[in-house]
């Protein structure tokens, strides 16, 4: 008999005896079969120069890690690693637990990601396939799906001359994947949203939310309470400790003007505190000057307003904004995150 997901995956991170979860979710084009096949043997050759060797496997022998780092911060490395039994590249995360043995809400906060990500199933989330505990270096291991094309921040910088209609895609696909997280249930606030959080694959424009380390899983009254964020995204009312779901609509209307300007938001202000008090008090950023379509800065106004009046995720998909943004996907949009399975 399956157990349910979010069950087996807070019974394998608490238990200490255990140093390997399998995990297998469905994705937008098919059920992920058993992960706990092993790869045949492959007698490796020597001279074969062309091959890239792997530099870790995990115990199932289904994922090898490459020496290429794709991200690094405060809390995990990612890097690149090959899922053998699918035949795609994926994300390695690897937090190493030892550094903050004596942080227990650092340690909360993977613990919480690691759980959150194998809920979700969603097109526009990223993916979370496979999570191992290595007990003897103290190390989390969790596969994710990768985008080849790094961050949105990143990338914007990259492509400097994007048309209106491309932004309006990538935030059109940022919306649906933040309709997913507040109408899940129980509903999910990302509480970090910027563009160095949300990801794409550059060959085909799929955007993707990621990060979900800070999110705020709330009950039926939509309601939290601790101050968390990158500052320049954070909403004001996140400053009372009092907020709901729409304080990732005030951060989505924030990456919008980033992805407009190619500028971080109240990039004139040199530290926090200054950030603060324009917040606080409705001084918009600087780089709202720079956007001379009408149309975008009364869309970012729009998510910028004040909590009464601010629309919702799925308000804002209806938007006249997108009224040109033609989906080809609209119809095979969100799959039941029920539908997730161990092996």
């Amino acid at each position: 008999m399956k157990r349910p997901l979010t069950q087996h995956l807070t019974t394998i991170l608490k238990d200490e005896n255990h140093t390997a979860l399998r995990i297998s979710t469905k994705t937008n084009a098919q059920k992920r079969p058993p992960s706990c096949y092993m790869m045949p043997s492959v007698d490796s050759d020597p001279g074969d120069r062309d091959s890239e060797p792997f530099v870790e496997v995990d115990p199932s022998g289904r994922y090898g890690r490459y020496s290429e780092l794709l991200g690094s911060g405060a809390v995990k490395k990612v890097y690149r690693a090959f899922d053998q039994e699918e035949g795609i590249e994926v994300a390695w995360n690897q937090v190493k637990l030892r550094n903050f043995c004596e942080d227990q809400a650092m340690m909360d906060r993977v613990f919480s990601e690691v759980r959150l990500l194998g809920t979700l199933t969603n097109k526009n989330i990223i993916a979370l396939y496979s999570v191992w505990r290595d007990e003897q270096r103290n190390i989390l291991n969790f596969f994710t799906e990768v985008c080849t094309s790094g961050n949105l921040r990143e990338y914007r910088k990259k492509h400097k001359h994007v048309s209106t209609k491309a932004l309006k895609k990538w935030s059109k696909q940022i919306l649906k994947g933040l309709e997913y997280l507040h109408t899940h249930e129980p509903c999910i606030i990302h509480r970090d949203l910027n563009c160095s959080n949300v990801f794409i694959n550059g060959n085909d424009g799929q955007v993707k939310i990621g990060d979900l380390g800070l999110a705020a899983i709330v009950g039926k009254n939509h309601s939290a309470h601790s101050i968390l964020g990158t500052p320049e995204f954070m909403a004001p009312e996140l400053y009372d400790e009092d907020y709901n779901e729409l304080i990732d609509i005030y951060s989505f209307g924030m990456c919008v003007l980033e992805m407009v300007t190619l500028e971080l938001p109240y990039s004139e202000c040199d530290n926090v505190a200054k950030i603060y008090r324009k917040v606080t008090s409705g001084v918009r950023p600087q780089a709202m000057n720079k956007v001379k379509d009408p149309e975008m800065k009364a869309f970012i106004e729009k998510c910028l307003a004040q909590p009464k009046a601010r629309p919702s995720a799925s308000d804002l998909l209806k938007d006249p904004f997108f009224d040109e943004i033609v989906d080809d996907d609209d119809d095979d949009d969100d799959e039941n995150a029920d539908d997730a399975y161990i092996s």
